[in-house]
């Protein structure tokens, strides 16, 4: 994660490096907001400054991931700020819980922010034609509007859309075809008055109001039934659900499926399923330095019963497993990221890379499957100021398996490359760890490796800036020609122009 403050030292670094949640570590992420669009799973999510102000929330921007194996998360830029919302909401902070959905093509991020002059939230829309923009403020004033209207959740069923908001107190509203208007009027949904079971009239067992629906709405059909999951309980927040037949209940409560997040008060998240298997988003504070303020995204994986119902999901450091592996020998992404220290990504629809590297930082990359034959060498493209050390290790602290020593670049990507000491083979994590003198010692764009040594693919071997005889790598350029700076998005993916 980002550089919190000057001199922090992160006393928790080697519990990260083992665990798997939180599954974002390059800055606080909060309320995620998962959705499946083909072969990718998006995460959505909110930004919790490093540095809270008036000790309440602060933030600032919206969030984009992605991920094709649940272990491995690339960042796809800040896609949306306060400043999208100029027209009508408050632009320094107050950019809160958010989901985004795609439909006929364009997809649709719906946002809380607080409205101008009016003290307020509103819920507003942003559109795009890829998930990682451009967006556009889609009406320039907020669909709905009020206290207690916050924490979007949008169904698509059949051929309407519904979006439910609140806190407090729950309601949802039509959408019309568009997706950026309300066709009809809000209904409040009844969250108090349900079919008691328990020996206090009102409670449930263990005390607590049966429903007691607190905030952040997150509602998907499955088999025929709707769910709605939620915050409930008050503060601190823990997170349930209920169930109904049709979208406009009524609504039967079903129980807890998470309880309270570890150094958080709140709670807020929701199920997807993706590649057969389902899978529970939430937000704890356990990054260093987190906290109420400070929130991060975690995973959970969860059968559902035969019935359908959830069943109750315990929180862990150990998160999910992964769904497939990951190729060393096509050009990956350095905002590709398990689990990292220090560094912090930075770019947008046009191009994402990795920044901020200091010394002693380290980027985790899991699951990378290097076959039986192994790799022999190593390519990275990188933008530098002063000389500096990456190295390659299968642990954080292990041998280096390579080095690369990068010189100044003079403000331009340039590909460097080491042979390694030994192949490569087998399903492996790869830290890449650095040294050097100074801060942000240079940014890091895209790696690859390789299976021929360097002296082969490249004539004479060197890192130096020789013009070796060109050969090409799994991307279709000259393994010696540097990288085009543009990229353009397909399917909300990378890919070279």
């Amino acid at each position: 994660m980002k550089k919190l403050l000057a001199g922090c030292a992160f006393v928790l670094a080697s519990v990260v490096t083992l665990a798997q949640n939180p599954i974002i570590c390059d800055r606080y992420t909060s309320d995620p907001a998962p959705y499946v669009h083909g072969d990718t799973l998006y995460l959505f999510v909110d930004h919790d400054e490093d540095v809270t102000e008036n000790n309440f929330f602060t933030m600032k921007d919206w969030l984009l991931y992605s991920t094709v194996d649940m272990v491995n998360w690339t960042y796809r830029g800040t896609p949306l700020t306060g400043e999208t919302f100029n027209a009508w909401a408050k632009t320094d902070n107050d950019c809160w819980a958010s989901q985004c959905v795609e439909r006929n093509g364009k997809w649709y991020w719906y946002v809380t922010a607080t409205v101008k002059n009016g003290g307020y939230p509103g819920i507003g829309v942003a559109v795009a034609d890829h998930p990682a923009g451009p967006y556009k403020d889609a009406i320039n004033h907020p669909i709905v509007q009020g206290w207690g209207k916050i924490d979007p959740t949008v169904i698509i069923d059949g051929t309407r859309a519904y979006l439910f908001y609140g806190n407090n107190a729950l309601w949802y509203a039509r959408l019309s075809n568009n997706m950026t208007s309300i066709s009809g009027s809000e209904i409040e949904v009844n969250t108090k008055n349900e079919t008691y079971f328990g020996p206090f009239k009102g409670y449930n067992d263990d005390q607590t109001p049966k429903t007691n629906f607190e905030e952040a709405s997150w509602i998907y059909k499955r088999n025929g039934k709707y769910y709605l999951e939620y915050a409930a309980g008050g503060v601190p927040e823990h997170w349930a659900y209920s169930t109904a037949d049709r979208i406009i209940g009524p609504w039967t409560y079903q129980g807890k499926i998470m309880g309270t997040a570890d150094n958080s008060f709140t709670i807020h998240g929701g199920s997807v399923e993706y590649k057969g298997h389902y899978y529970l988003f939430y937000h704890n504070g356990k990054l260093p330095n987190g906290g109420g303020y400070k929130r991060s995204t975690c995973v959970e994986e969860y059968t559902p019963n035969e019935d359908g119902s959830i069943p109750f999901i315990e929180a862990t450091t150990t998160g999910v497993s992964p769904l497939q592996t990951l190729d060393p020998y096509e050009l990956q992404e350095a905002e590709t990221i398990n689990q990292c220290q220090g560094v912090k990504c930075m770019g947008d629809y046009t191009g994402c890379y990795v920044t901020n590297i200091s010394s002693g930082d380290y980027i985790k990359v899991r699951n990378v499957d290097f076959g039986d034959a192994g790799a022999q060498s190593f390519t990275a493209k990188v933008k530098a100021d002063r000389t500096c050390t990456m190295y390659i290790r299968l642990t954080k602290t292990g041998t280096a398996r390579g080095t690369v020593t990068i010189e100044p670049t003079n403000g331009e990507w340039q590909e460097v490359k080491c042979d390694l000491r030994t192949p490569i083979t087998g399903t492996q994590s790869i830290f890449f760890t650095f040294s050097g003198s100074g801060a942000s010692l240079f940014d890091f764009d895209s790696w690859q490796f390789s299976q021929a040594p360097m002296a082969i693919e490249d004539t004479p071997a060197s890192t130096s800036n020789a013009q070796p005889e060109a050969t090409y790598n799994l991307s279709g350029l000259p393994i010696n020609t540097p990288l085009p700076n543009t990229i353009k998005v397909v399917q909300g993916r990378k890919v070279l122009e």
